[in-house]
C-alpha cells in the first residue's frame, strides 16, 4: 500500500500560534511554501476554502505556475458554480499542471458559514446536493456521449466536454450520517482528523460499509499537526509553549477567533465534536496524540497533533498506516519551518518505516 503525504499552503503566513499579517494574497508566502513543500518530498498541498477566503482554483493556479512537480488538494464547495463548469475548470487544470490536481469536496456543516454566501439549505440537503454534484462531476469527466441528469438539485441536457482530466482524484469529508453515505458512494479518498487510533479505525469501518455496495474501496487520509523536537521532553514542552501562545492570541483577539473555521464550544459538525470528545478523555491519548490545541480553539479544523521526536513520531503514523491510513495531510504551526522539518526529518523515517513494514509481510 502506498503512502502518500500532503502538506498545506495558506494565502498568507499565519496559525493559531502566529498572527497573521500582511497581503490577504501574498504571493511570496505561497511561492516560498510551493517550493519548500516540493523540495521536502510532498506529494501534495491542500489549497482551503472557506467563505471568507481567497478562491483555491486561482490560488492553485498561481501555485502551479511556481512549482514542477507538486499537486495541489483544491479545496471545492458545491453549490455556487454549476457542475459542469467546475468539472470543466478542474479538467483544465488538470492538463495545464500536467496531471497535478485532486479535488476536496467541501459540502459545507456550519449554517452560519453557508448563509454568508446565500446558501439556505439544511445539512443533509446539503449532502444531498452534493452527491448529484459529484454525480455530474464524474459524468462531464467520463462520458464519451451528450449526456442527461435530472436530479432535485440539478438538471442538464445535453451535457458533454472535451477536456478530460488524466485522473483527477475526489477526496470527501463528513462524519455524519449524511456524510458517510455520500462518502461511501463517491470518495476516492476519505479525510477524517487526528483522532484516536480506536476512533480511527471505527471510522474506517464505516466508510468501507458504507463503500461496499457500491463496488468501491476508498483510501484514508488522517490530517495531523506533528510538533518535533530532538528529545520527547523537549517535543512536550513545544506543545506547550505553541498552546501558551495560542491561548494569548485568542485573549488578545477574543475568543471568536477561530469561529470563522468551524471552531466554538459547541460546533455545528460531527468531526469537530468527535475532536471535542477525545479531547474530554485527556490532553495525551494513545502514544504521543496531543489535544490541547483542539480543545482550546473547539476543534477548529485540523488541531491534533502527535507530539515526540522525528522518529516517535513516524511510528505513532505508522501504527495509523497499519490499521488503514494511506494518505497523511500534516502541517504545523509555524507553516514554513514546520514543513521544511517535515520533508527534512519526518517524511523520510515514515517511508522507511512503511518500506519496512512490507518487506517484512511480503516474507
Amino acid at each position: 500500500m502506498s503512502i502518500e503525504f500532503i502538506g498545506y499552503i495558506g494565502n498568507r503566513n499565519g496559525s493559531e500560534t502566529i498572527p497573521y499579517s500582511g497581503p490577504v494574497i501574498d504571493r511570496e508566502h505561497i511561492r516560498a511554501a510551493a517550493s519548500i513543500h516540493e523540495n521536502g518530498g510532498f506529494d501534495r498541498v491542500l489549497l482551503a476554502f472557506h467563505s471568507h477566503s481567497p478562491e483555491s482554483l486561482l490560488v492553485g493556479q498561481y501555485a502551479a505556475s511556481v512549482t514542477e512537480r507538486l499537486g495541489f488538494l483544491l479545496a471545492h464547495r458545491p453549490g455556487f458554480v454549476a457542475p459542469t463548469l467546475a468539472a470543466r475548470q478542474l479538467a483544465t487544470l488538470d492538463h495545464l499542471t500536467g496531471g497535478r490536481v485532486a479535488v476536496h469536496i467541501i459540502t459545507g456543516a456550519a449554517d452560519a458559514e453557508m448563509a454568508r454566501d446565500g446558501d439556505w439549505l439544511t445539512k443533509d440537503e446539503r449532502y444531498a446536493r452534493t452527491s448529484e454534484y459529484i454525480d455530474i462531476l464524474r459524468l462531464q469527466w467520463q462520458a464519451d456521449e451528450p449526456f442527461d441528469y435530472d436530479g432535485a438539485y440539478y438538471r442538464v441536457a445535453g451535457a458533454r466536454s472535451d477536456v478530460k482530466p488524466r485522473n483527477l482524484p475526489i477526496f470527501f469529508g463528513g462524519s455524519s450520517a449524511a456524510a458517510v453515505a455520500v462518502a461511501g458512494r463517491h470518495a476516492d479518498t476519505y479525510a477524517l482528523w487526528g483522532e484516536t487510533l480506536e476512533q480511527v479505525a471505527e471510522t474506517i469501518a464505516a466508510i468501507r460499509a458504507a463503500a461496499a455496495p457500491h463496488g468501491r474501496h476508498p483510501r484514508f487520509s488522517l490530517s495531523l499537526r506533528p510538533i518535533l523536537a530532538d528529545t520527547e521532553q523537549a517535543a512536550w514542552d513545544k506543545a506547550e509553549r505553541l498552546l501558551a501562545r495560542a491561548t494569548e492570541l485568542r485573549e488578545a483577539e477574543g475568543p471568536t477567533r477561530h469561529i470563522a473555521t468551524g471552531g466554538s464550544s459547541n460546533p455545528p459538525n460531527e468531526g469537530s465534536r468527535r475532536l471535542l470528545a477525545a479531547a474530554d478523555k485527556g490532553a495525551r491519548l494513545d502514544k504521543r496524540l496531543w489535544t490541547g490545541m483542539a480543545k482550546l480553539t473547539g476543534a477548529a479544523g485540523n488541531s491534533t497533533s502527535l507530539v515526540g521526536t522525528a522518529d516517535q513520531v513516524a511510528e505513532a503514523m505508522l501504527d495509523y498506516h497499519r490499521i488503514g491510513i494511506d494518505t497523511f495531510l500534516i502541517r504545523g504551526f509555524d507553516p514554513l519551518e514546520d514543513a521544511f522539518l517535515y520533508g527534512r526529518d519526518l517524511i523520510p523515517r515514515v517511508r522507511a518505516l512503511v518500506g519496512e513494514s512490507a518487506s517484512i509481510a511480503a516474507e
